[in-house]
C-alpha cells in the first residue's frame, strides 16, 4: 500500500470516526430528549390518572352519602307512618273507652259553636245515646250517620250549613305539624 493510500485510508477512517461520533452524540441527545419527553408524558398521565381517581372517589363518596341519606329518610318515613298508624289505632279504640262520651260531647259542642243556628246533630248510631242529653239541652234533632264513627256533624237550619268535627279528619289536618314534632322528639 502506498503512502497515499494510507493517508487517504486514515482520512477516511478519521471522517468515519467523526461521523460515527457525531451520530453517537446525536443518538444520545435524541435518546435523552425521548426519555425526558417520555418521563414528562408519564408524569402527566400519572397526574391525570390521580386526578381521575380522586374524582371517582369523590363521586363514590357522594353516591354513598346520597344512598345513606335516602335510606335514613325512608326509615324516618316508615317510623312516622308507623306512629300515625298507632295513633289511628288508638283513636279507633276510643269508642270503647269510658272517656268516649265526654270526648264525643266536646266534639259536638265545638261543631255546634261553629254554627249560628244548629238544628241537628249527626253521628254514628252507637254514639247517639251519648249525645241525647246535649241534644235535649239544645233542642236538637239527632240523626244517625254510620260514616261518623269517630265524630259528629252539626247541621244548621234547613241543612244548608254543616260542620263536621271528627277525630280522623282532625288528625289528617294536623298531621304535618304533629309529624314534625314527633320527628323532633325521636331524632332531635
Amino acid at each position: 500500500m502506498s503512502k497515499l493510500e494510507a493517508i487517504l485510508s486514515q482520512e477516511v477512517e478519521a471522517e468515519i470516526q467523526a461521523v460515527l461520533q457525531e451520530a453517537k452524540a446525536k443518538a444520545e441527545r435524541l435518546t435523552s430528549e425521548a426519555k425526558a419527553k417520555a418521563e414528562g408524558m408519564l408524569s402527566a398521565k400519572k397526574r391525570a390518572l390521580e386526578a381521575s381517581l380522586q374524582a371517582a372517589i369523590r363521586r363514590a363518596e357522594s353516591a354513598g352519602e346520597l344512598l345513606q341519606a335516602t335510606a335514613r329518610t325512608e326509615a324516618k318515613g316508615e317510623v312516622l307512618a308507623r306512629v300515625r298508624e298507632k295513633v289511628q289505632e288508638a283513636l279507633m279504640a276510643l269508642p270503647g273507652s269510658p272517656d268516649w262520651p265526654g270526648i264525643l260531647r266536646k266534639l259536638a259542642e265545638e261543631a255546634l259553636a261553629a254554627l249560628g243556628e244548629p238544628e241537628a246533630l249527626a253521628s254514628h248510631p252507637e254514639n247517639l245515646p251519648h249525645l241525647e242529653g246535649l241534644a235535649r239541652e239544645r233542642g236538637l234533632e239527632l240523626r244517625a250517620d254510620p260514616a261518623l264513627r269517630l265524630g259528629v256533624r252539626a247541621i244548621g237550619k234547613g241543612g244548608r250549613t254543616q260542620v263536621e268535627n271528627a277525630l280522623l279528619s282532625r288528625l289528617q289536618r294536623a298531621w304535618d305539624a304533629l309529624s314534625s314534632k314527633v320527628a323532633q322528639v325521636v331524632w332531635g
